[in-house]
């Protein structure tokens, strides 16, 4: 079904999008697409190189009577985010994504579809290989490990790049020309707990919660969508009198908004009565509560399949359930600065309880760096409270808006020329490499657009056919108007 995909307009991206997509490109493995990139810089016979970390970097010169604009740094990153749903067979270490036609979409069968940041890559490669296309000087830069860290940004050199102007092809609304985004942080609560041995008249029961919607956990953090570890906390909390964990595994990717939770528990007999009085009454709030944002979510109980012969010690359960509950999840301040920007949030993303070890993962992020520190120093004290070990890592700066942007007024009038009104010229909550990238060029005019995607970093991922037109119409009309020197 991917060659139907090839046949869409414009034909020149979708083209370098199914090919790109057949090659799987997982964050921190992204070998195969690095060679996938270089090869396809060979085949255009342009100046293609790979740096000390990975990123690769094609140049190609300006069209005639365009060598006296300013150079133009293209950019967009290679890695995607992979999450699939629990019921498809699916493995993104070998396999390219399988896609489909779904009316003014394009969409995966049950796992995320690489649109982000896959077509600003294909709409990239399309400028490359094309012989009448006019744009002045470019350089393509196509980052590694976006999602997982931005160390393909962090890693990129000063002076290797020679543009004037930097055009990151990976916002997620087409009316929206960003200026800002926000910086992010890495949270990690460990530590260790004693195993005792289950009641004699236990029984071992599975707790699933399932069926939320997920998403961003940054673009999408303000929709007060269900986080699937808060949730299974508010369950297992309802009921601790009457339960004793085995285990707990919440989420997966600490960039997505954890969308499934299963734990497995062990049950006194004497007690299921009550547990089941409780757990129930808790269900049925949660589900009130979110019948209208979050229709598909599931919430079961049932017999294990396996029984739990050791079960987590009554201290470290109630520590554990208090520490998860009090830690702030979802927005943490809005902007004063800006209308409707999230400034500061946090996305509790993974949770696992197992064999005597207990390991909790949230992500950070602010426009803000002293409001980013203060979110993470709150959580850290919160699960320090409860005897965790905390740890921060991959921190990375904010980008700071610049309303005096030269290529943000021709972008702008370009846009409204275009489309018969104006854009919206926002900042994100999402983590983008401008903010990264400005530290290695200070001087550099820097600008991020792309096209309509929904359900990023979620198997509900999907992008907008006729955006993706509207996109490509926009960037050449921008390389075509690129200011002089």
């Amino acid at each position: 079904m991917n060659e139907a995909i090839k046949n869409l307009e414009p034909k020149a991206v979708w083209k370098n999008f199914a090919d790109l997509n057949a090659v799987p490109r997982p964050s921190k493995k992204e070998e195969r697409v690095i060679a996938f990139m270089k090869e396809f810089g060979k085949r255009v016979k342009l100046e293609t190189i790979e740096d000390e970390v990975g990123n690769v970097i094609i140049r190609k010169p300006a069209t005639p009577g365009m060598e006296d604009r300013k150079a133009v740094v293209m950019q967009s990153h290679l890695d995607m985010v992979h999450q699939k749903n629990n019921d498809t067979q699916f493995d993104f270490d070998t396999q390219g994504i399988d896609m489909y036609v779904d009316g003014d979409w394009v969409r995966a069968r049950g796992t995320t579809l690489g649109a982000d940041n896959g077509l600003g890559v294909a709409t990239i490669m399309a400028i490359l290989e094309s012989e009448s296309i006019e744009h002045p000087a470019l350089e393509a830069l196509f980052t590694i490990d976006e999602e997982t860290g931005m160390t393909g940004a962090m890693g990129l050199k000063g002076g290797l790049l020679q543009g004037d102007i930097l055009l990151n092809l990976d916002t997620e609304e087409d009316d929206e020309i960003g200026v800002g985004c926000a910086g992010g942080v890495d949270i990690t609560a460990t530590r260790t707990y004693d195993e005792v041995m289950s009641p004699s008249t236990a029984e071992s029961w599975t707790i699933s919660v399932k069926g939320l919607q997920g998403g961003h956990s940054g673009m999408d953090i303000h929709k007060g969508l269900g986080n699937a570890n808060k949730l299974m906390n508010r369950l297992l909390y309802a009921t601790r009198e009457y339960l004793h964990i085995h285990s707990i595994h919440g989420g997966s990717l600490r960039n997505a908004i954890p969308r499934e939770s299963e734990a497995l528990v062990v049950i006194a007999s004497e007690n299921e009565k009550d547990f089941r009085f409780a757990f129930n009454a808790q269900k049925e709030a949660i589900l009130s509560e979110y019948k209208l944002l979050e229709p598909g979510l599931s919430i079961t109980f049932k017999a294990a399949s396996a029984s739990a012969e050791k079960v987590m010690d009554a201290t470290h359960q109630e520590q554990l359930l208090r520490a998860v509950y009090a830690a702030h999840n979802g927005v943490y301040r809005m902007s004063p600065a800006i209308e409707d920007l999230v400034e500061t949030s946090n996305n509790i993303a993974k949770i696992t309880v197992a064999a005597g070890a207990i390991k909790i993962e949230c992500l950070t992020r602010s426009s803000v760096a002293s409001s980013k520190n203060d979110m993470a120093n709150a959580l850290k004290a919160t699960f320090e409270l409860a005897g965790c070990d905390v740890q921060f890592s991959g921190s990375y700066p904010g980008w700071a808006p610049n309303m005096d942007s030269p290529i943000l007024q021709v972008m702008d009038e370009l846009y409204t020329k275009l489309n018969g009104e104006k854009a919206h010229v926002a900042a994100c909550h999402a983590g983008l490499e401008c903010g990264i990238l400005g530290q290695h060029y200070p001087d550099m005019d820097m600008i991020s657009f792309g096209p309509t995607i929904r359900g990023a970093h979620s198997p509900d991922e999907r992008a907008s056919i006729s955006s993706t037109q509207k996109f490509w119409e926009f960037v050449l009309a921008i390389l075509k108007n690129i200011p002089k020197k």
